[in-house]
């Protein structure tokens, strides 16, 4: 999450795949700080798809309330990570 965050604040980039359990700052914070215009990111509204293995009920919804656009639970199935990417930069 914070070299996620520091990435950010240097160089552009058209998405974000966020693993929510990381050392030193998780994805809901790393979230919380790209999305804060405040922030040094350069690009507060970067879409961010949420990639974890929290699959309970309410996941979903807890990283689309930290401000991640989109949820792919693991393990990962390809085909759901391309519908979530399509749908973020080519709709």
């Amino acid at each position: 999450g914070k070299e996620a965050v520091r990435v950010l604040e240097k160089d552009s980039y058209d998405l974000v795949l966020m693993d929510i359990q990381m050392p030193e700052m998780d994805g809901y914070e790393a979230t919380r700080i790209i999305r804060n215009p405040e922030s040094l990111v350069r690009n507060h509204r970067i879409p961010i798809i949420a990639l974890t293995a929290n699959t309970m009920k309410g996941d979903r919804e807890k990283c689309l309330a930290a401000g991640m656009d989109d949820y792919v639970g693991k393990p990962i199935k390809p085909e759901e990570l391309v519908q979530a990417i399509e749908k973020l930069l080519l709709d």
